[in-house]
């Protein structure tokens, strides 16, 4: 197969381009050259910008391409309107955060959020799953019947820029008592980016369009059941002290941020952000490889220094989540209430 990847050489495009170079596919990369440029020897590099740079993709032919850099609709629909001849697929990596609220699970029948002014352009907080909404519609306007678009789930693994996941790792290798956001029985949902691209190239190689939740497990996962994988892969002693939601928010910790995959139960828009309906993904043949299989993996990918994250990545670790001191203040705190 010949592959255009729009990225690719940071978290899921890479290991899009890696899952692919291991098949014996083909593949094209398109960015503007700015980080981890000498990755893929003997790989196509074409650069530009996705914002008004797109001549490197004129006058080519691929039978799909992947778009795991796309944020604004007018970007993505000027890259679906250049490829609409060029390409077979226009593979979107959207996300679960198109949807309107989480008062309940939703499938991709469920209302997309919706912006105020749909010309805004900045995609953070609330505006990015909006945005993310209307990117999809763009690329579907483009290349009608022709669109995958991947609303993904939280994506883990190596390589993962966030520190969201990789919080978990760490910390619980670190052992000792360990602050767990209660109730430990909350369901958790993430896919690991190498599971997630494995799926998107079987789905490219049945030109297999529409819209998918992707995230998993196919099971329920708990936050009791993550956190023993965590501890099973590490091998660590650490000690899981589930602490009680109010006494976290009354303390002003940060959901999702300071702790990351925590999201309170009295979160009423957003209860069941980690519990979607992915029946349509898992039908398609989305599969996921044991959860201690990725926190083992990441947390090696972690000892190692974490190559091949750039210096400027956002949201890392150490600049949201809780420190070990403020970790220790309150699980001491809670130890004294109880």
């Amino acid at each position: 197969m010949k592959l255009l990847v729009l990225g690719g050489t940071k978290f899921l495009g890479r290991h899009v381009v890696e899952t692919a170079l291991a098949r014996g596919d083909e593949v094209t990369i398109f960015t503007r050259g700015l980080h981890n440029a000498d990755l893929y020897e003997g790989v196509e590099k074409l650069r530009g910008d996705r914002d008004g740079g797109l001549d490197a993709l004129r006058g080519r032919r691929w039978d799909a391409v992947v778009d795991t850099s796309g944020y604004l609709p007018r970007v993505v629909r000027a890259s679906a309107e250049l490829l609409a001849d060029a390409v077979e697929l226009y593979v979107f990596i959207s996300s679960m955060s198109v949807y309107a609220d989480f008062r309940r699970p939703n499938d991709e029948d469920s209302p997309t959020a919706k912006l105020a002014d749909e010309s805004a352009e900045e995609a953070t907080g609330e505006a990015y799953g909006a945005l993310k909404a209307l990117c999809e519609r763009a690329a579907e306007s483009a290349l009608p019947g022709r669109v995958l678009n991947v609303r993904a789930g939280l994506i883990v693994g190596p390589y993962d820029p966030t520190g969201r996941f990789t919080y978990w790792t760490g910390r619980v290798a670190r052992g000792g008592e360990v602050l767990a956001p209660a109730p430990r029985e909350r369901q958790i949902q993430f896919v690991d980016a190498r599971d997630l691209a494995e799926w998107m190239l079987r789905m490219i190689d049945a030109r297999r369009a529409g819209v998918f939740n992707a995230a998993g497990p196919d099971y329920v996962l708990t936050m009791e059941g993550f956190l023993e994988a965590c501890r099973d892969a590490c091998g660590s002693g650490a000690r899981f002290t589930w602490v009680g939601e109010q006494f976290l928010l009354d303390r002003g910790v940060e959901p999702w941020g300071n702790l990351p995959l925590w999201i309170p139960e009295s979160s009423e828009h957003q209860r069941y952000f980690l519990a979607e309906n992915c029946e349509r993904a898992f039908a398609a043949g989305l599969t996921f490889r044991p959860v201690a299989e990725t926190a083992r993996d990441t947390l090696a990918w972690q000892r190692a220094g974490s190559p091949g994250v750039a210096d400027d990545a956002p949201n890392s670790v150490e600049s949201h989540t809780l420190a070990p001191e403020r970790e220790r203040e309150l699980l001491d705190e809670w130890r004294d209430r109880q």
